[in-house]
């Protein structure tokens, strides 16, 4: 007897957002540590701390800048920080967290929606958990504009989502 999968036959496409994680790893920088104390930022120290700090292991990484104190931290601190993590593959601000729903946020606008049109979409739903769940409802978002039908899960074990409605015939 000859075993059939009937998953595979079904022309269900499953949209895996792990797939848009290219995974490279995520560095946070903490500026509490370029602070007096941890609390104050007194800038002819700070400048001078920024320039001897040796920023080779951001190279190719993705940095999240935040500080852990509640020091007010003017902006210009921030973006002189930045100015130097210029090769690192992503700055911005915040945790980790923060860093990862911006990535997938960036990678969900550049996706090809098109290429769900008409079609039964399965979300997949188990992975590695690097998937923040906002790339889940922006995706589902998008699909909804393309797709017939849209589930989660896996595609032999799927939940439906959301279905087109049928147009009524007058």
């Amino acid at each position: 007897m000859e075993i059939v999968n009937r998953v595979a036959q079904s022309g269900i496409e499953v949209y895996d957002l792990e797939l848009l994680w290219e995974g490279h790893s995520i560095k946070e920088l903490d500026l509490a540590s370029f602070l007096d104390h941890g609390m104050l930022l007194r800038e002819k120290p700070f400048r001078a701390q920024v320039a001897a700090y040796d920023w080779q292991e951001f190279d190719g990484v993705h940095v999240a800048l935040f500080c852990s104190t509640e020091a007010l931290v003017p902006m210009w601190a921030y973006m002189l920080i930045a100015s130097r993590l210029d090769r690192a593959r992503t700055v911005t601000m915040g945790r980790k967290a923060d860093l990862v729903r911006e990535l997938f946020a960036l990678a969900l606008t550049k996706e090809d929606w098109s290429r769900f049109s008409n079609r039964i979409v399965v979300i997949k739903g188990c992975g590695s958990g690097v998937v923040p769940e906002s790339a889940y409802t922006k995706a589902m978002t998008e699909l909804q504009k393309v797709a017939s039908k849209v589930m989660f899960g896996e595609p032999c074990s799927s939940v439906p989502v959301w279905r087109r409605p049928k147009e009524r015939v007058k």
